[in-house]
C-alpha cells in the first residue's frame, strides 16, 4: 500500500492551487532485497534506485535519500542545497563499512518546487535511468533523459528504442551518485499548471509498464494513493523482476472535485 497521501498548498499566478502526492516502494518478486528508496516530504520528491553487491545498493541509495531529506528540514531546496548534499551522500557511501564493492552508487531522479522566483515553477533532475513522466492534456511526456549505454546509442541512431528493450546492455548506465566524484544532475524547468500529474519511478516500474500503461492508469485512478498502488500492482503481476518504486505528483485548483483530501503536509 502507498503511503497516505498528503497535500499542500501553493499560489501561481494568484491563483490558489493544491499539490498531492504519495509514493510506494516494493521489493518486487525476484529480488532478494529492495535497494529502491524514495523520498516525498514538500517540495522536493525523489526515487533513487541503487546498484551494487551486497548491501552496496541499499547503502547508496539510503544515504542519498537521507542526506537529502537533511535538506528539506532546513527549509531551502535549491541546485546548490541538493549538490551539496550528493556530495555528501558520496562521502557516507565511500565511508560506510559495508561498501565493498567499486560499482555501488544510485540513480536519482525526482523534481521539487522552487518559489524563490517572481512565481513557482517546478525543477525535475536526473541522473542514471530512473525517470520522471509528466501527464499534461491527457499526453504523456517522458520529462528526463536516461543515462545510458543505449540512450546514447539512441540518440547517435544506432539503435531503435524498440530494439533496445531487449539489448545486452540494457541495464548499463553511464551515471550515478556515488560511482566516482559527482556529476551535477540534468536539470529542466517546467511551468505549474493545474492537471499536471508527474510520475517519478525506477526503471523497475518501466521494465513491467510501457508508457501506454503508466498512461492509462492515471486516467483510471484521479487520486495519487491509489495510482500507485494500481501501478505497483500491474508491475507485479507482470513480472517483478526488479523493485519497483513510484512516486506520483499532482496539482489541482483549489476545490476541484480533483483535489485531494489527505494529510496536510506543513
Amino acid at each position: 500500500m502507498a503511503e497516505t497521501t498528503k497535500t499542500h498548498s501553493v499560489t501561481v499566478a494568484q491563483r490558489p492551487l493544491l499539490l498531492s502526492w504519495a509514493g510506494v516502494t516494493d521489493q518486487g518478486r525476484r529480488r532478494e532485497t529492495n535497494q529502491d528508496a524514495f523520498l516525498a516530504d514538500y517540495p522536493l520528491f525523489i526515487v533513487a534506485d541503487g546498484m551494487g553487491g551486497h548491501a552496496g545498493g541499499e547503502i547508496a541509495s539510503r544515504s542519498t535519500v537521507s542526506r537529502l531529506q537533511a535538506v528539506v528540514e532546513a527549509g531551502t531546496v535549491s541546485r546548490p542545497t541538493i549538490e551539496n548534499a550528493l556530495e555528501l551522500a558520496i562521502g557516507d557511501i565511500a565511508d560506510h563499512p559495508e561498501t565493498t564493492d567499486e560499482g555501488t552508487g544510485t540513480t536519482l531522479t525526482g523534481v521539487y518546487l522552487d518559489e524563490d522566483g517572481d512565481e513557482p515553477q517546478w525543477v525535475s533532475l536526473n541522473i542514471g535511468d530512473s525517470r520522471v513522466y509528466l501527464l499534461r492534456d491527457d499526453r504523456l511526456i517522458q520529462v528526463t533523459t536516461d543515462h545510458s549505454v543505449v540512450q546514447e546509442l539512441i540518440a547517435a541512431g544506432k539503435l531503435s528504442p524498440e530494439e533496445a528493450e531487449g539489448h545486452p546492455y540494457s541495464n548499463v548506465i553511464t551515471r550515478a551518485v556515488g560511482a566516482s566524484e559527482l556529476t551535477a544532475p540534468d536539470y529542466v524547468t517546467i511551468d505549474v499548471r493545474p492537471g499536471d500529474r508527474f510520475v517519478i519511478c525506477s526503471d523497475g516500474l518501466t521494465k513491467e509498464l510501457t508508457d501506454y500503461g503508466i498512461q492509462h492508469f492515471l486516467r483510471e485512478n484521479a487520486e495519487p494513493g491509489p495510482a500507485v498502488d494500481a501501478m505497483l500492482a500491474a508491475a507485479l503481476e507482470n513480472g517483478g523482476r526488479d523493485n519497483v518504486t513510484l512516486v506520483i505528483v499532482q496539482v489541482s485548483a483549489e476545490g476541484d472535485e480533483s483535489s485531494t483530501p489527505g494529510d496536510t503536509a506543513e
